[in-house]
């Protein structure tokens, strides 16, 4: 049963990831649970009177997107589409509209922990199929290491799963201890934007139409993450710290060359990056799921970072899921990848 702190859990869902060949880790889960988990700020489902669906977080409403009765809340449908795509198993990680950084600690703290009781009892439903990965309370530091600590431990969850934006930046040193905490647990960390203003700060305006704040506005966090860990020298305190980032590091492919040259040209760069390919070594001791959608560009990924760290991710059940035959047969080959990257390498 979920909850129980002899290590079980934990054990069970590596083994699970251990025997299964394509292992996809970029899946979102809506959990009914959860729903008013985090008091006034939802999260809420409900329809229109046309009989749209809607999903409240605080003052925003996401609008015409079909939770229920979608592979996103029923686990037999999600299990019917992987079986058809050929996934063997899923790491389940929260929706980017519930992260919920920018709240009070204490409804922070009660959604994540509501959430996680919850994607254990699911995993623990569908233990061969699913595995998760846990929502922690990262705007306050020890509350995050304690809902990582027992998620991992008494729930059997793979490791924390967290914003781009998180209201500091991400090498700030109040988030050490964080860091410490999950590399002394031995997992990984997962790192996820989500579109600004949610219940945060509102985002550049000029990402409020065409979708622009998701085409783009990920791709870009999802680089500022990048160089803030490698710049910030998170991956130098932290040694031992795996991070994975989305979608392939986002814009960071594109724009390697000016992220090498300012280690070499602005006063700020710290001395460990003043040589020739350092940038490049350091990013290549982070893991990016290969979540694009061009041969180019997982091309270019794969001559920055090589094979090893990647692994593969579909944003599942989204509107920009990634087909697996995208990839061919390296589908299987990112699996040993994220057996590694889970702990469950043999």
């Amino acid at each position: 049963m979920p909850g129980r702190s002899d290590g079980a859990a934990l054990a069970r869902s590596r083994a699970a990831v251990a025997s299964a060949g394509v292992i996809d880790v970029h899946a979102h889960v809506v959990l009914a649970d959860t729903l008013g988990a985090a008091g006034a700020f939802g999260p809420e489902l409900g329809r229109d009177g046309e009989g749209s669906p809607w999903f409240r977080i605080g003052d925003y409403h996401l609008h015409g997107v079909r939770y229920e009765g979608s592979p996103f809340m029923d686990p037999a449908l999600r299990i019917e589409a992987m079986d058809r795509a050929g996934i063997d198993l899923q790491v389940l990680s929260p929706n980017p509209l519930t992260y919920f950084h920018f709240i009070p600690v204490a409804e922070a703290t009660a959604f994540c922990r509501r959430h996680n009781d919850a994607l254990a009892a699911l995993i623990d439903a569908y233990p061969d199929r699913l595995a998760g990965f846990a929502a922690v309370p990262i705007q306050d530091t020890a509350a995050a290491c304690e809902e990582t600590e027992r998620a991992v431990r008494e729930l059997g969850l793979l490791g924390p799963y967290i914003g781009t934006d998180v209201g500091r930046h991400l090498n700030d040193a109040g988030l050490d201890p964080f860091y410490e905490t999950v590399a002394a647990l031995d997992v990984p960390l997962f790192i996820h934007p989500a579109p600004a203003g949610i219940d945060g700060p509102p985002g550049d305006a000029n990402l409020r139409q065409f979708d622009l704040d998701i085409i783009t506005g990920f791709a870009a966090q999802e680089a500022i993450a990048v160089a803030t860990l490698i710049y910030g020298g998170v991956l130098e305190r932290h040694p031992r710290l795996d991070i994975c980032l989305s979608h392939a590091g986002g814009a960071t492919p594109a724009l390697i060359g000016r992220l090498e040259a300012a280690c070499m040209k602005r006063p700020w760069a710290p001395p460990q990056l003043r040589h020739e390919g350092a940038f490049r070594n350091s990013l290549r001791r982070l893991w990016f799921d290969a979540h694009v959608h061009d041969a180019r560009v997982a091309a270019l990924v794969v001559e920055l970072v090589g094979m090893d760290h990647l692994v593969l991710g579909t944003n599942f059940a989204g509107w920009d899921q990634g087909e697996i035959t995208f990839l061919g047969e390296r589908a299987v080959a990112l699996g040993a990848n994220a057996r590694r990257l889970l702990r469950a390498a043999a």
